[in-house]
């Protein structure tokens, strides 16, 4: 009788106890200092390593709190958690930054779950997503498994999946150092079709990739990966433990920034004819050919212009930044929408593993218009979506492309290709 009585008391309680707003997920997309993730399987514990940006603030008024939920959509977590002062190895870096490191059992965290984790004061505002004191993290069984984690130059965790061609890094194993097996393969890097292209007319991917060429290092030896494509990692083999692949993104150059003349033209094609790229791709001085295109758009004024370029490559860099898969952020669907028409003022995340893209004043007339990615996860881009496509949104989209290209409202009025104020 007496548990009956505590289970009714239990059940009153939750029914009255207040739900979580659902969260916004569009900060999460805004450029600037983000808090940064990564996990490393331990034993029967989860290792999550952080870098808050600066000015990091921690302590009274900041303390480091987790909740696991069970979905995006969720109106209850499944737990609340603070991880104490003295359990977060705090180091100071370069610039402000700090790296955070501790471990949570791996029997609170069921694969599925979704961990949100906050440095933010606790009277914050709980739907918006602050990019520099909040990140999630989807706990995939692949997240929960996987026994490595890699290493920058100073042995610090990378924190992303994408290096630079001829960059150091390192894999870092629990245990016993392992060997790591590597094989690049041959990927097209194509960029995202228009949001009303027919589904049916899109190409067939390949079913399996062309494996170009592979290598082992010895357990220990730092990478250095001197052609850029899709490398797949495969970590394990020594002392029983069990092989685990990671897939890594090797790009020339500055990646995610643009610094050459012919990357500068490959992005105009969300914007331009083909016959405009090959006039500028054919002209000798690639550099000065970018710079007449946008001044061109500006008519002659170079203020505009300059800002044009700030614009439009600012959004390529952070969704170079943000979508990386197994090609350049900006060639993915996200990548598409987000350097075409800015990021989202609004992000859903549901249940069934979609995103949804709000623009309160991008559909006809100025009215509201939803754009929806489906995750389609594989072992090379595990967090990849891929646009729901409908023939409905041919006449935005031409529209949102002029707004880039009509002189007289590229900067000024109510079309300006503008991204949004920091929160």
């Amino acid at each position: 009788m007496q548990v009956r009585s505590l289970l009714l008391v239990v059940f009153v309680l939750m029914a009255f106890a207040p739900l979580a707003p659902r969260p916004d997920f569009a900060g999460l997309y805004r450029d600037g200092p983000h808090l940064e993730v990564d996990t490393r399987r331990e034993g029967d514990s989860l290792r999550l390593y952080l870098r808050l940006p600066s000015p990091a603030r921690l302590g009274p008024g900041h303390t480091l709190r987790l909740t696991a939920w069970p979905s995006y959509e969720a109106k209850m977590p499944l737990w609340q958690d603070s991880i104490p002062r003295r359990q977060q190895h705090p180091r100071p870096v370069a610039g402000g930054d700090m790296r955070l490191s501790f471990c949570i059992a791996t029997a609170r965290v069921p694969a599925g779950a979704i961990l949100q984790l906050t440095t933010a004061p606790a009277d914050a505002k709980d739907d918006y997503q602050e990019p520099s004191t909040t990140t999630w993290l989807r706990l995939t069984e692949a997240v929960l498994a996987r026994p490595f984690v890699l290493t920058d130059s100073t042995g610090q965790p990378l924190l992303r999946r994408y290096v630079q061609a001829n960059e150091a890094f390192g894999v870092e194993s629990f245990g016993l150092m392992q060997p790591v097996r590597w094989k690049r393969y041959a990927v097209t890097p194509t960029p995202a079709l228009p949001p009303m292209t027919n589904p049916a007319a899109m190409p067939a991917g390949p079913r399996t990739l062309p494996l170009l060429d592979s290598a082992t290092t010895q357990p220990g030896e730092p990478l250095r990966l001197r052609e850029a494509g899709l490398y797949a990692l495969r970590v394990g083999g020594t002392g029983g433990m069990p092989l685990r692949t990671l897939a890594v993104l090797v790009a020339d150059n500055a990646y995610p920034a643009l610094t050459t003349a012919s990357e500068l033209i490959e992005p105009l094609r969300y914007i331009t004819t083909s016959e405009e790229r090959k006039r500028i791709t054919n002209t000798r001085d690639h550099k000065r050919a970018v710079d007449r295109f946008w001044l061109d758009i500006a008519q002659g004024n170079q203020r505009l212009g300059k800002d044009l370029i700030r614009r439009y490559y600012g959004r390529v860099t952070t969704a170079n930044r943000l979508f990386a898969a197994h090609k350049a952020g900006w060639l993915t669907d996200k990548g598409l929408l987000y350097v075409v028409l800015g990021p989202p003022p609004s992000v859903r995340r549901l249940f069934s593993g979609e995103e949804r893209w709000f623009y309160p004043d991008g559909g006809i007339d100025g009215g509201p218009i939803t754009y929806t990615f489906r995750p389609r996860p594989s072992t090379f881009a595990p967090d990849y979506y891929e646009l729901v496509r409908r023939p409905e949104y041919e006449m935005l989209w031409y529209a949102a492309v002029e707004k880039w290209r009509t002189p007289t409202t590229a900067l000024t009025g109510p079309n300006v290709p503008s991204d949004l104020p920091a929160r």
